[in-house]
């Protein structure tokens, strides 16, 4: 159809008339702005990719450049056909965006980062005005934004320093063709490019190679330090969480299987192994290279070597912990196996949700919601690692399984890319509160939690009872330890101390009929004569300490888990490897739960938690890597100094955000500090700039000091003095604007100055001065007789 056709239709022809009819638009003419938009717009593209981790849009970059040149070309025509395809191109992409969007309403930001490059190839085909190349680079931070909250390694900080490296001359450029600087003074091919010289020189003589490196370097400085002072406040408030693709599997999910690909396909009992590794699960073996062995219905501590570290997870949470993935209750001798693996239960969900609810009546008298969104980078078993007390699960599986002992389980192995939310009630761990619980234990936990092997019971339980009477390693105190928490609390720091019990390399193994503890406690028995060995590996502590506790009738199961992983301040995840991986144990208290002691050394007592405040985390990540470059008795002292001021901070900020949820009271008591803190601040700002002000005319010369003294007043008053100006110029121009005699000052006053400037004549300071207070007197005499 010809555009003469076109023209015919009633309702189209009318239309492109009225376009044909509107005025020209004002062209931009710098082909120096032009590229350096259209690099911005492909440093998003390719940073949404690279945060992605997947090629998804680099088809993209060729396509817009082609478009832009295309524009380039044809900026002084109307291009009436090519905005009318564009038009139903943009169509298009909606209706291909809600096809997409109902497949991830979970996680809706790749979604719409597709749409918004989709947009912009269509945009970048009519790009005429300036005003059209500023909704190029604002969809070029747009998606360098969503490439941030996407990204889950620091291979997007390049991306983020080469835009601002282009996007500081690309503001410099976009201000100069405001003014009207970057325009040609004709229309002709050689006036044009007489104008693309001017305007490169004129850029080039605004913004200097020197002068950019300043202003880059000042950028990136101010922006590392206002992110290292930005508190991390708890996020997620909404109930929309990150989720995988749905994971599709065959046949019927079995809630007993644990499915490991660490342990020997087809181990000795049903659902357990299942998997491709050579961790046994039973017997002398070698621990698997990759996977970790306790993670499997049966575990076998008869296990040697180590594993080599790979990143497994990365974890975004409100508040660090540890990645709890299973609990074990019974112990056979030479490790652990849950005894009621059949009891698991199965979940389902709705099918128009991801959301499972698994407990959501929290069974201590304090806990705090916290909110963590696990990214799964390595193959795992099919259990699903959570902080303590999930009470929410939004998983991308129609089925899930909770077993007994609080471990959630997958129908598959967790693969790379999958990704889930959990919402946990984390109890708070108040010493005070669990020294006081006693010992009436319910009888579940007492017929599950308290059994210890007939043939060590006596000898450890003695073991244990020495221990605790004697006190003489960790505390002093002649006092005897009479709650479960405190015992448990001792006895953890006891084995995470004593000499006799170290970490050992190599260690022999077991013998079939040997028992892991009483090895531990009293030695080896497969070692060389005359040489007595006790210890173990790092998770044996564990064992020994859970067994300890069980042998005085306190209640404790080994749970297996990972560590909470290495911050990364600039991501905002922890990031997590297999060799994190960790056996722990709890301790049962009364009306309260269960709550972990780690006795392995080279480990916190107390495993990271809500108490540990997470508000300054980047400051203080930031202040480790400092603080490791300088001497101990240096970073000794700077140490208390932070901690003091990260402390009352923190303490200030948390008050400050409790006042707003405690209803309309805390309301206005939060806005009246915030308004009281503001303008303590505003007085504080404006007493340092007076005294710097003060400083800075100390350091001059007598007659400078006192005729710029003169310049700040009267600026202050609205006559400021402008850099082209000379003082005499100045003067003058005051001549319309004050009386006679504020005239006749400042003229004196600008006189004297140009003589000691430029003829090296002191004056008469005394006299100066004078003139220059009474001229400050006679303005505020006026002001008086205005408010009065």
């Amino acid at each position: 159809m010809t555009t003469d056709n076109l023209r015919n239709i009633p309702v189209l022809g009318k239309l492109w008339e009225q376009i044909e009819a509107m005025p020209p638009p004002v062209i931009e003419d710098s082909l120096l702005l032009r590229i350096l938009v259209q690099l911005l717009v492909i440093v998003g593209i390719v940073a949404t990719d690279v945060a992605a981790e997947e090629p998804l849009n680099l088809w993209a970059v060729p396509v817009s450049i082609v478009g832009a040149t295309w524009s380039w070309y044809r900026r002084r025509d109307r291009n009436v056909a090519a905005k009318f395809c564009i038009a139903i191109g943009m169509l298009v992409a909606l209706f291909a965006f809600f096809s997409r969007l109902v497949g991830e309403l979970n996680d809706t930001r790749l979604v719409l980062a597709q749409l918004l490059i989709q947009l912009q190839v269509l945009h970048s085909f009519d790009l005429p005005r300036r005003k059209d190349l500023g909704y190029s680079m604002v969809i070029g931070l747009i998606l360098l934004g969503v490439a941030a909250t996407l990204s889950q390694t620091l291979t997007f900080g390049p991306l983020l320093l080469v835009f601002l490296a282009l996007a500081l001359p690309t503001l410099v450029l976009d201000y100069r063709s405001r003014l009207g600087f970057l325009k040609p003074e004709a229309i002709g091919e050689k006036a044009q490019g007489k104008g693309k010289n001017e305007s490169l020189s004129l850029f080039a003589a605004t913004l200097s190679p020197k002068y950019f490196g300043w202003l880059l370097l000042i950028t990136i400085g101010l922006g590392l330090t206002i992110f290292a002072f930005l508190p991390r406040l708890p996020g997620y408030q909404l109930r929309t969480f990150p989720v995988s693709a749905p994971i599709e599997y065959q046949g019927e999910f079995d809630s007993r299987s644990i499915l490991n690909p660490g342990y020997v396909r087809g181990g000795n009992q049903k659902g357990t192994g299942g998997g491709r590794g050579r961790n046994p699960d039973k017997g002398p073996g070698e621990v698997d290279s990759t996977f970790y062995y306790g993670f499997n219905q049966r575990i076998n501590q008869n296990l040697r070597g180590e594993m080599k570290p790979q990143v497994v997870m990365r974890v975004r949470s409100q508040a660090a912990g540890f990645w709890r993935v299973l609990g074990f209750d019974k112990y056979t001798g030479q490790g652990w196996e849950i005894s009621r693996n059949e009891q698991a239960q199965k979940l389902n969900r709705p099918r128009w949700s991801y959301q499972f609810y698994l407990n959501p009546f929290p069974n201590a008298p304090r806990t705090q919601e916290v909110i963590q969104t696990y990214n799964i980078v390595a193959p795992l078993p099919n259990l699903i690692p959570a902080l303590s007390k999930p009470k929410e699960l939004y998983f991308p599986s129609p089925e899930v399984a909770v077993d007994a002992e609080g471990g959630l389980r997958a129908p598959v192995e967790l693969g790379d890319g999958v990704t889930y939310t959990v919402i946990s009630n984390v109890p708070f761990r108040d010493r005070s509160l669990l020294g006081k619980t006693g010992t009436k234990y319910p009888k579940n936990i007492r017929n599950f939690y308290l059994d210890v092997p007939p043939k060590i019971a006596q000898k450890v339980r003695e073991k244990t009872e020495e221990i605790l009477a004697a006190r003489t390693r960790v505390s002093q105190s002649d006092r005897p330890i009479d709650s479960p928490y405190e015992k448990a609390l001792y006895l953890a720091q006891y084995l995470k101390q004593n000499p006799n019990y170290k970490i050992e390399k190599a260690l022999p193994y077991l013998e079939e009929s040997e028992d892991l503890v009483e090895a531990f406690l009293f030695g080896y028995k497969n070692t060389q004569a005359g040489k007595k060995v006790t210890g173990g590996y790092p998770d044996h502590f564990s064992t020994v300490l859970t067994i300890m506790l069980r042998s005085i009738g306190i209640p404790a199961r080994l749970v297996g888990g990972f560590d909470t992983g290495e911050f990364n301040p600039f991501t905002g995840y922890y990031v997590v490897k297999n060799t994190d991986a960790f056996l722990m144990t709890e301790v049962y208290f009364p009306n309260h739960g269960w709550f972990g002691f780690n006795p392995i050394p080279g480990y916190p007592l107390i495993p990271a938690s809500v108490e540990d405040n997470q508000t300054f985390s980047a400051l203080e990540s930031f202040w480790k890597w400092i603080a490791g470059w300088l001497p101990t008795p240096v970073r000794s002292g700077l140490d208390s100094v932070i901690g003091f001021l990260i402390g009352w901070i923190t303490l200030i900020v948390g008050w400050f955000l409790g006042q707003f949820a405690k209803g309309w009271v805390g309301l206005f008591t939060g806005l009246i500090a915030a308004i009281a803190f503001g303008f303590m601040g505003w007085l504080i700002w404006q007493v340092w700039r007076k005294w710097r002000h003060r400083r800075w005319l100390a350091k001059l010369p007598p007659v400078e000091g006192v005729y710029q003294e003169m310049l700040k007043d009267l600026a202050s008053r609205g006559f400021a003095k402008q850099k082209a100006q000379t003082p005499l110029e100045y003067a003058e121009a005051m001549r319309g604007n004050h009386p006679t005699d504020e005239a006749e000052v400042i003229d004196e006053v600008s006189q004297a100055y140009v003589r000691w400037k430029y003829g090296g004549e002191a004056g008469n300071l005394n006299q100066l001065r004078r003139l220059v207070q009474n001229l400050r007197r006679s303005h505020l005499k006026k002001l008086k007789k205005r408010w009065f």
